[in-house]
């Protein structure tokens, strides 16, 4: 009887991940928190990476150190929005709250890490960031300057869908989810208006408003305006987006 494992070797290793969390000070509280969302980390397990939360550094040498040590770099949502000095307009009626620190930080950590061609996955804000970090704008308030545009917040539970996109074929996208209609979670109030340098719109809602976005300049740079993480066991297919992350993450660093 042979009583071998079938499979030799190691498994596949789990290359480190880079999460950025949101920030918050409690009225009650002498400290501000750092707060993570579990789906995002839980994301990154089921898809065979190693989850590390990065603390905010204004110093360039801290940034450059979290990337020394990282393979591919999480970019995650929050109630607030990216100050529209970042993208050269001024603020207007329905911008929401700002936090300037943290978008200062994630856009050096996100120019780093497309500097060195290391994955980058952005989620609902982080694909805003993306867009504009490539030179790209954003509609401040959908609903006030999108015509015709559907709610995208929606009210009911997170990891049920709101409404579908299209998903372009050949995109990169495509190939972690598959192409056609997917079926998504909608919690946004901007969106992208003018893609940035060597941005492709790789997914759309049935209203125009754009809601994936890639780099066709770089190996693995990714926004969906949605939460995948969110519906990981309700709709699984978007777990993919995450395994194509990670798999791009194991092989930038060989």
């Amino acid at each position: 009887m042979n009583n071998h494992p079938r499979h030799h070797g190691q498994p596949p290793r789990r290359p480190n991940i880079g999460i950025t969390p949101d920030w918050s000070q409690p009225e009650d509280q002498p400290f501000a928190r750092y707060e993570l969302k579990v789906p995002y980390a839980d994301a990154v397990l089921r898809a065979g990476g190693l989850p590390f939360v990065l603390p905010y550094a204004d110093d360039p040498t801290c940034v450059d150190a979290y990337l020394d040590r990282v393979s591919g770099l999480l970019v995650t949502g929050g109630a607030f929005d990216i100050p529209p000095e970042a993208y050269g307009e001024t603020a207007r009626e329905g911008l929401g709250a700002l936090k300037e620190g943290r978008t200062a930080f994630e856009a050096a950590l996100m120019r780093g890490a497309l500097k060195r061609n290391m994955p980058v996955l952005g989620v609902c804000g982080g694909m805003q960031l993306l867009n504009v970090v490539l030179g790209g704008t954003l509609f401040q308030d959908i609903g006030r300057e999108v015509q015709g545009a559907r709610e995208h917040e929606q009210k009911h539970d997170r990891t049920q869908p709101q409404h579908p996109v299209d998903v372009r074929s050949g995109s990169l996208l495509a190939e972690a989810v598959g192409h056609g209609q997917l079926m998504v979670n909608s919690t946004h109030h901007q969106s992208v208006r003018s893609p940035g340098r060597d941005v492709s719109i790789c997914a759309m809602a049935p209203d125009g408003v754009v809601e994936a976005i890639e780099s066709t300049a770089h190996a693995f740079a990714v926004g969906v305006q949605w939460h995948p993480e969110y519906m990981a066991t309700t709709i699984p297919v978007h777990v993919g987006l995450y395994k194509s992350f990670i798999q791009k993450a194991r092989e930038h660093r060989r």
